[in-house]
């Protein structure tokens, strides 16, 4: 039997193990048996920004435009940069960026310390939006080359022709350099000389962004281009991984054909082939067994097939003209050239630049005469009809129809004159 005595004790020593266990846990110190409590860990992350891999809050940091007139030592020297440093750099640049490349307009970007010197750690420069050249001039001299990090988001584009393809862009407010990838997708298949008021166009394409601000306008994924009722549909696509792609249409031939429809990328038919015209200078009537494409001067010509230059001279009446052979049967020639940009037995690709649009010779103003020969015989080059370039195999067409469907499937989905931004699916 306890005691009123024992039951005292008992309380007592539960007391003082009650008040023993609060202060090795405050203490954080373990009891026999037990496993000691582990310390918690600061998991607080600091996010330092950064730019072309460089430490923000390390530096001064000055960001400006390159002015007219301003070259890679004027702007250092502003800095305090020594001309020895100076010379190290432009000559460790050779191997890696040409100085003399620095256009104005152009943003550049100067890291210096922090203290009182302000000395120049790096200085870099940006030729465009994506890409960059860092020229390091701490303990060694170095330059090197990068990219900023770049996002990409699959967005649409659409619209009803008003005018030209490039004008409707303008417009819509949509980036024109969208318009001239649009041109070159379709440069084999749709006349834009003979576009008009009412034809339309779908585009589903690649918008780049570095940190939400749209920087470069990607490749075309697929398009559709209404013209005088009929649907031309392009769709770029890999058979595998080793296939650089190109583009089809939805029965998988090949948009490409032996020529292009035309010299010039915009423009506009100002007098066509015909057994018959009034001719502007002369002023009696003959035929003209070329089609007249009017542009500003200057503007690029290109060839509108592979071939070899047989011709590039000047007389009184084609001007500065350029004649191309592309094989047994087919010859071209460009006339009322400013300048040509190759000479005789150059070999050249279709789309490459020959020459730049003039009045040189019989010309009333700035255009190119376009003449195209088949098997020797002067014809209108939009009457013919050419070949495609080697279709997709059979072997893939299976999966070539599934992604078409899916693509035609979003296409619909656009409506004419919207703009939109879609998953990277």
């Amino acid at each position: 039997m306890f005691t009123h005595r024992d039951w005292g004790i008992a309380f007592s020593l539960m007391a003082i193990l009650i008040v023993a266990v609060i202060v090795l846990s405050s203490l954080n110190l373990s009891l026999p048996g037990e496993k000691a409590p582990q310390a918690k860990k600061d998991t607080t992350v600091i996010i330092v920004p950064r730019r072309f891999g460089l430490a923000l809050d390390s530096f001064n940091v000055t960001e400006s435009i390159i002015q007219k007139n301003e070259y890679l030592n004027s702007i250092l020297e502003l800095y305090n940069v020594d001309s020895n440093t100076i010379k190290s750099l432009q000559s460790k640049s050779k191997y890696v960026y040409d100085v003399r490349k620095m256009k104005a307009g152009s943003q550049y970007t100067v890291f210096s310390t922090k203290d009182t010197l302000h000395k120049v750690c790096y200085f870099v420069y940006q030729p465009n939006a994506i890409d960059y050249v860092l020229y390091d001039l701490t303990d060694s001299v170095k330059v090197v080359t990068g990219k900023r990090q770049v996002t990409a988001r699959l967005e649409t584009a659409s619209g009803i022709i008003n005018g030209s393809l490039y004008e409707t862009f303008q417009k819509s407010g949509t980036d024109p350099a969208l318009a001239m990838k649009l041109a070159d997708l379709y440069a084999y298949t749709v006349d834009f000389y003979s576009i008009h008021d009412g034809d339309y166009f779908k585009v589903l394409y690649e918008q780049r962004y570095i940190k939400d601000e749209p920087v470069e306008t990607g490749a075309i994924q697929s398009a559709v281009f209404s013209h005088n009722g009929e649907k031309f549909y392009a769709f770029y696509y890999r058979s595998d991984s080793t296939d650089a792609g190109d583009y089809y249409d939805e029965k998988g031939k090949s948009l490409r054909t032996l020529f292009l429809k035309a010299p010039l990328k915009f423009s506009h038919i100002t007098s066509g082939y015909s057994l018959r015209r009034f001719h502007p200078v002369q002023k009696r009537w003959k035929t003209h067994l070329g089609t007249d494409y009017a542009a500003p001067e200057g503007t690029p010509i290109i060839a509108t097939g592979d071939g070899v230059v047989i011709e590039s001279e000047y007389n009184n009446n084609n001007g500065n003209f350029v004649k191309i052979k592309h094989d047994d049967t087919y010859t071209t020639q460009y006339l009322h050239m400013t300048k040509q940009a190759v000479r005789a037995g150059q070999s050249v690709r279709q789309g490459q630049v020959i020459g730049y649009v003039g009045s040189t010779g019989l010309a009333t103003g700035p255009h190119v005469c376009y003449r195209f020969w088949k098997s020797g015989k002067q014809v209108n080059p939009l009457q013919q009809t050419f070949p495609p370039s080697v279709p997709l195999p059979d072997s893939v067409m299976t999966r070539f129809g599934e992604y078409v469907l899916k693509q035609q499937q979003q296409l619909n989905t656009v409506n004419v004159g919207a703009v939109q931004s879609l998953s990277m699916n």
